[in-house]
């Protein structure tokens, strides 16, 4: 029988109104939080937050300490919720990701969001290309395997966070106004910021749960059960980047050294790097291939941002916010190594 929501047992509620965060302070987890905090459906979130951390987090946000080592605080942290949203950092163990999956299913959770944000889910080939695919698959999987759903997003890279985070990830160095252009730099990804993948998780949990019944044709979270919310704020090449990014700092050509680099080549030396337990590569090799001009990372066909009402941004405002980016993260380099 359809699953709707008059089919339910008494007292079923059709909302999701318990969310439990990881990483609710994280880079992607503090906009989801924002986001949802600026909700119309008002949830009761719950951060889950290592025993002495000193993280901040804004008002609103219930904080429930765990520690690793002890699994029942895991599972206690997680008694009473719906919805647990995983964002963990990439240097997080692997075995951290299961510990909350587990946890979840012995606390009674339905819905797991899985730390995988970014490529296309269905892109098995470029998963297996840049290692992360098998990974996700298995950790999809297990929450399959102890009858929970997963909601997973797709929303190609980070805008901001890429742009802004080095050479490494869209070629860019903002302190010496250089660019490794890949190829011919007209290789277009779709991309979105931070702040559009926060409003696009929050914009999917204020829907129903479940249609009222057969006629009920109006978006539910059902509809993104083990399936993906698919994402986008821009779809750009490196040219359209530093276009964007000479308007903003006023700048001209003549001001930035660009160099050129074969993405083949700039991905087989990332990932042989990889493969040598050298991580430094991991970044030349996840860009690079989805650079590859015939291949490249682009999810806007699937994009599911009028079903989800996302505004449409400005590709110069959020480059700003790549900028700010830079510099806030070159301070934080600059204190570590005072």
């Amino acid at each position: 029988m359809p699953e709707y929501a008059s089919n339910q047992k008494p007292g079923f509620v059709n909302a999701i109104e318990k969310i439990a965060i990881v990483g609710a302070a994280g880079t992607i987890g503090a906009h989801i939080t924002a986001a949802l905090l600026q909700s119309d459906r008002k949830h009761t979130i719950t951060a889950l937050s290592r025993v002495g951390s000193t993280n901040t987090l804004p008002a609103g946000v219930a904080v429930a300490p765990i520690s690793y080592d002890d699994p029942a605080s895991l599972v206690a942290a997680l008694q009473g919720q719906q919805f647990l949203i995983i964002t963990l950092a990439p240097m997080a163990p692997p075995s951290t990701h299961s510990q909350l999956v587990q946890a979840a299913a012995r606390a009674g959770v339905s819905y797991i969001m899985p730390n995988s944000y970014g490529g296309d889910v269905a892109d098995t080939q470029m998963g297996e290309d840049v290692l992360l695919g098998p990974a996700a698959k298995a950790q999809r999987a297990e929450v399959e395997s102890l009858g929970m759903t997963w909601v997973n997003v797709c929303c190609g890279f980070w805008y901001d966070y890429s742009l802004g985070g080095g050479e490494a990830r869209f070629g860019f160095d903002f302190d010496r106004r250089t660019l490794t252009r890949y190829d011919d730099g007209a290789t277009r990804n779709s991309t979105s910021t931070l702040a559009q993948v926060g409003r696009a998780v929050a914009a999917a949990l204020a829907l129903p749960l479940l249609p009222r019944d057969a006629a009920d044709a109006s978006p539910t979270l059902s509809a993104f059960f083990n399936a993906s919310i698919y994402v986008k704020s821009f779809v750009v090449s490196q040219n359209d980047m530093l276009a964007s990014v000479q308007r903003v700092t006023g700048t001209t050509d003549a001001d930035w050294t660009v160099t050129q680099e074969s993405t083949r080549q700039r991905f087989e030396t990332g990932r042989a790097l990889v493969r040598q337990g050298n991580m430094a590569g991991f970044g030349k090799m996840l860009y690079a291939r989805a650079f590859f001009p015939d291949d490249a990372l682009d999810v806007s066909a699937k994009a599911q941002n009028a079903l989800l009402g996302l505004p449409q941004e400005e590709l110069d405002e959020a480059t700003k916010d790549a900028i700010a980016l830079a510099e806030v993260l070159k301070q934080r380099t600059e204190r570590m190594a005072s």
